[in-house]
């Protein structure tokens, strides 16, 4: 049934309520009670009685051969599409697999494992796993990690409580944990960050400060577990959240985490909702179903450039190599559909042109200017719009080494009636002689992290045909990185068993991410550049630091950006304090790291990225040196360069 329909969130997983229950052995009925008459989707139930030990079966002198598991019923009382759709098991509470107590520990691995068999026998998509019982989990997570080879469909998620104590202020219910990050983290390190293992939050009635929560959204979250003593009371008796709750409960419909209401009903609801239009009882929990339906139907409609690109959300690409290939039709067409980017390519023009030619000589002055990397025409058209809207005469020549891209230039050219003010030329810039100097060069050469796609190369060789007092459309651009946590996108790499995509940076729209740190600038390239010693060799080495009431995360890699002054105060960019609205050009770059790097407040990240150049291809290099060294990445380029 889900929450209710929002304009683009009904493919989101989030739009689905869970409610968690006690041991039943009618699971029809249970499913009955909470599906039908309540209005979930799905029950978080356990899977065997609470009080089956396997020692006691033993001492009872039952053989194993014989012995029946005391589950909540047979797999045939609901067919599998049920079994698989609403239900999710709750392992046992009790065990403690860390104990000191050997016969606890022996039965808490016993039953574990019984109850994971069981709910893959079930087909059941996800397992809660209890929350470790103290700070040490080495053998939970061991026996986790025996677990996890053999699934397949099943999900396995552990139950930890957001908890992040700033030091003296502890949470009662945080059993002694002062970040429960910390226990998360071990547990998924020691479990070698599985992508079958995620996270289901407890959700207190306290919450860590904002940046704290914000690591989460980085993590593989897959449930917020509310228990109604969290929820306030409005004015008109009824289950409420805090302003923070309510923040926290969109960010995570954002990422497609479920919510699971938990606990008994604690409001005194006014007499008359208790029953509903039929005057059947209703389900006790109903009004926190209600509101966590209210929360979701007043979720902003997502913008419909954000419902094409949902497909890409964490989907990684390989950039594009536009020297060493040539673009597809398809590619073009996307690009050209970005009227934001070409409207600020016209105001720069326009800008140009007024600076270039005063209003007195406007009539008697052309002004040559050339596109190089001219695609189909989109700066073509830019340019002769911002020519017209100055009054200024333009004389343009549009080069393009693509011959595909060539033909459409010129049916262009024919179309729109531009055969005395445009010239094509269809050659690589860096080989081209041109007739004349030009006034102004414009391209569109940026990557997602400026000068990947080699704008420097292409305009170094492009600047020999502008006059010494030329203009350059960019005239700059920078690019910058900030440490992420971003757990999916490191499972998706790490998936290829090998060295070579670890060392390969990807375009990638970024969402299931924490930016750990504000974001730091790191290569800049001007233009024109006249200088005799022009290399575009770079080195820059930064240090971030996480804010002091964050707590520790883990960086799975860097997000990359790029911002460039077109002209003047022009600018374009996608870096995220200075990003053009609503362009689509540009996702982010992403570079991983080979081993993640757990980072403290307490511990700057220091970080060297170089831009390297050779005879046939320019590529990157990077590493961690503090708070622990990393290999060094993409060393020579041997896995990742880009064609010259």
């Amino acid at each position: 049934m889900g929450l209710g329909e929002r304009g683009g969130w009904e493919r989101c997983e989030s739009m689905y309520c869970g409610v968690e229950t006690e041991f039943s052995d009618d699971v029809p009925s249970l499913l009955s009670f909470h599906i039908s008459t309540g209005g979930f989707d799905y029950v978080l139930a356990p899977l065997m009685n609470p009080s089956y030990r396997p020692s006691l079966v033993e001492a009872n002198g039952s053989s194993s051969d014989t012995q029946v598991l005391p589950v909540s019923g047979s797999d045939l009382v609901l067919a599998p599409s049920q079994w698989s759709s609403h239900v999710v098991g709750k392992v046992s509470s009790w065990i403690d697999l860390d104990s000191e107590d050997e016969v606890l520990r022996m039965d808490s691995e016993t039953t574990l494992k019984q109850e994971i068999a069981w709910a893959t026998h079930l087909s059941l998509q996800a397992c809660l796993l209890p929350t470790p019982k103290g700070t040490s989990c080495a053998n939970y997570a061991r026996c986790v990690n025996q677990i996890l080879p053999g699934l397949t469909n099943l999900q396995l998620w552990l139950r930890v409580p957001l908890v992040k104590s700033d030091g003296d202020s502890m949470d009662a219910t945080s059993k002694g944990l002062n970040d429960s990050w910390e226990l998360w983290n071990s547990f998924r390190l020691l479990c070698e960050h599985d992508s079958k293992l995620s996270v289901a939050l407890d959700v207190m009635s306290n919450l860590p400060s904002e940046s704290s929560l914000g690591r989460w959204m980085g993590e593989s979250v897959r449930a917020a577990i509310i228990s109604t003593d969290s929820f306030l009371t409005n004015a008109r008796g009824y289950p409420c959240l805090s302003k923070r709750h309510q923040k926290l409960i969109a960010g995570f419909f954002d990422h497609a985490v479920q919510v699971v209401v938990s606990g008994k009903p604690v409001h005194n609801l006014p007499k008359a909702s208790d029953s509903n239009t039929e005057g059947t009882q209703r389900h006790p929990l109903r009004s926190y179903l209600d509101y966590v339906a209210y929360l979701f139907q007043k979720m902003e409609p997502l913008p419909e450039q954000e419902r094409l690109e949902l497909g890409y959300r964490d989907f990684l690409q390989a950039p594009l190599q536009p020297l060493m290939d040539n673009l597809e039709a398809q590619t073009y067409e996307t690009f050209e559909r970005d009227s934001i980017k070409y409207i600020q390519y016209q105001r720069a023009v326009a800008k140009a042109l007024v600076d270039r030619v005063p209003d007195a000589k406007a009539s008697e002055l052309t002004t040559v200017l050339m596109v190089v990397g001219a695609g189909r025409g989109p700066l073509v058209r830019a340019s002769l719009q911002a020519a017209e809207e100055t009054d200024r005469k333009l004389k343009v020549y549009a080069v393009e080494k693509n011959p595909n891209a060539v033909v459409t230039l010129h049916n262009l050219v024919k179309l729109e009636g531009w055969e005395g003010m445009v010239t094509i030329i269809s050659c690589d810039m860096r080989f081209w002689t041109a007739p004349e100097k030009a006034d102004i060069l414009v391209s569109e050469l940026l990557g997602s992290f400026g000068d990947n796609e080699l704008s420097p190369e292409c305009l170094d060789g492009a600047q020999r045909f502008l006059k010494p007092d030329g203009i350059s459309i960019p005239s700059s651009y920078t690019s910058f990185i900030q440490p992420v946590t971003a757990s999916k996108l490191y499972n998706d790499v790490k998936a290829h068993k090998d060295l070579a995509h670890f060392e390969t940076p990807y375009v990638v729209k970024l969402h299931s991410v924490a930016r750990v740190a504000p974001s730091q600038s790191v290569f800049t390239f001007t233009h024109p550049n006249f200088s005799t010693k022009a290399n575009n060799q770079r080195y820059k080495k930064l240090r971030f630091n996480l804010p002091s009431d964050a707590g520790s995360a883990l960086v799975h890699g860097f997000a990359g950006y790029f911002d460039s002054v077109l002209y003047k105060d022009v600018h374009l960019g996608i870096e995220p304090t200075t990003a053009t609205p609503n362009m689509f050009s540009w996702f982010p770059i992403f570079f991983p790291l080979r081993k993640p790097v757990e980072v403290h407040p307490d511990s700057p990240l220091e970080v060297h990225f170089w831009r390297c150049c050779g005879s046939s291809k320019v590529w990157y290099e990077w590493t961690v040196s503090s708070p622990t060294p990393s290999p060094m990445h993409n060393t020579n380029g041997r896995s990742y360069g880009v064609g010259l």
